[in-house]
C-alpha cells in the first residue's frame, strides 16, 4: 500500500512540474509581448515628435513668408503714395508762380483799384478759387513777417539794420511767400531779415 502512494505522490508532483513549465513558458511570451508593445509605442512618440517638429518649422516658415509679404504689400504702398506725393508736389511747385502772378497784381493797389471792378471781382473770385484747390491739397502758406529768421522755412536776402535790439533776426518783410504741404517745404519764404548792429554777438561776428 505504501509504494502505490508514494508512485501516486511522483506522479503528481511531475504533473505539477509540467504545469509549472508551461507558466514559465506563458511568463516569457508575456514579456516579449510587452517589450515589443513598448518599442511601438517608443517609434510613435518618436514618429509623433518629429511631426510635431515638422508642424512647427511649417508654421514658422508660413509665418515668415506671411510677414514677408505683409511687409513688401507695406513697403510697395508707400512707394506709391511717396511717388504721388513727389508727382504732387511738382504740380503744386509749377502752380506757385500763378500765385505769384495774382499776388503782383493785387500789390499796386492804385492800379488794381483802377482797373473795371467786375472783371476786378472775377480775377479775384479765380485767385480764392486757386487757394482753396492748394489749400485742400495739404498746402500752406509760409508768411513769416514779424517772426524770428528761420533758415528751415526762410531764406534771407538782404540784411537790413534794426534800431531796436527786439527786432534782431527778425523777418522784416516778405520778398515772396514760402509754401509747404503736409509739413514739408515745398519753398522757403524769400525774407529781408533785420540785424541790430550794437548787439555784441554780431559785433564778433562782424570782427572775425
Amino acid at each position: 500500500m505504501s509504494e502505490k502512494k508514494i508512485k501516486k505522490k511522483k506522479v503528481d508532483t511531475s504533473k505539477n512540474d509540467m504545469y509549472n513549465d508551461d507558466v514559465v513558458f506563458e511568463d516569457e511570451d508575456s514579456e516579449m509581448e510587452d517589450a515589443a508593445m513598448k518599442d511601438k509605442i517608443k517609434k510613435l512618440r518618436e514618429a509623433l515628435e518629429q511631426c510635431r517638429k515638422e508642424n512647427k518649422e511649417n508654421l514658422l516658415g508660413w509665418q515668415r513668408a506671411r510677414a514677408d509679404f505683409v511687409n513688401a504689400k507695406k513697403e510697395n504702398e508707400q512707394k506709391m503714395k511717396d511717388s504721388f506725393s513727389f508727382a504732387k508736389g511738382q504740380l503744386i511747385e509749377e502752380l506757385l508762380p500763378v500765385v505769384d502772378s495774382f499776388e503782383m497784381a493785387f500789390s499796386n493797389k492804385d492800379a488794381w483799384e483802377k482797373v473795371d471792378k467786375n472783371w476786378r471781382v472775377g480775377v479775384e473770385y479765380i485767385y480764392s478759387q486757386l487757394l482753396s484747390v492748394l489749400e485742400r491739397n495739404g498746402v500752406k502758406e509760409i508768411n513769416p513777417l514779424g517772426q524770428t529768421f528761420n533758415p528751415q522755412f526762410h531764406t534771407s536776402v538782404e540784411t537790413v539794420a534794426a534800431e531796436n535790439k527786439d527786432d534782431d533776426e527778425k523777418v522784416v518783410e516778405v520778398m515772396q511767400k514760402g509754401y509747404e504741404v503736409n509739413g514739408r517745404v515745398l519753398r522757403p519764404a524769400r525774407v529781408k531779415v533785420a540785424r541790430y548792429t550794437d548787439n555784441p554777438e554780431n559785433d564778433s561776428e562782424d570782427k572775425t
